[in-house]
């Protein structure tokens, strides 16, 4: 579900994201949950990648909301992220090198997408206070495993064959 957030811009939105992989590489999903500012549930994602490393779903995650939360009627000039990944979170704060070159082309897109918010807040949480993003990242794997869903190539993240 959809809606508009903020018919003159300016609200505040938190996206817990989050990407799992079963091995290393492995299959891989994505999942997240968009709220508004007083809590109101906006929307959710749960997509299957491909087979790829944790770190990267983790990372497709946040590009793939980032890209759903700027599609939203309206906007958000205030963005709150949230993500169990100390190493997503602990990179985009600057804390940590991004050494890995794979992932260096997805912290650029992610700096790309932040810079077009007029804030962008990122904090690390526990795994228990993201539950419901991990919930969907991994059904996102357990429906594609299981038949039910087929690979989504997700627009804004990039491609994925070349990195293996």
């Amino acid at each position: 579900m959809e809606r508009n957030i903020a018919p003159g811009g300016g609200e505040k939105v938190i996206l817990y994201i989050d990407g799992a992989a079963r091995g290393n590489p492995g299959p891989a999903g994505i999942g997240g949950v968009l709220f508004g500012a007083s809590g109101e549930r906006i929307q959710s994602f749960s997509e299957y990648i491909g087979e790829t490393t944790n770190n990267i779903a983790e990372y497709s995650a946040l590009i793939y909301g980032l890209e759903r939360v700027l599609k939203i009627p309206g906007g958000a000039d205030l963005i709150e992220i949230r993500s169990d990944s100390e190493l997503l979170v602990r990179q985009l704060e600057g804390a940590y090198r991004v050494k890995n070159q794979n992932l260096k082309v997805f912290f650029s897109r992610v700096k790309t997408l932040l810079g077009r918010f007029k804030e962008a807040n990122i904090s690390h949480i526990s795994r228990e206070k993201n539950a419901e993003a991990d919930e969907l990242a991994n059904k996102a794997i357990d429906d594609y495993l299981a038949g039910g869903k087929s690979q989504k190539r997700l627009e804004g993240i990039p491609e994925q064959e070349s990195l293996f």
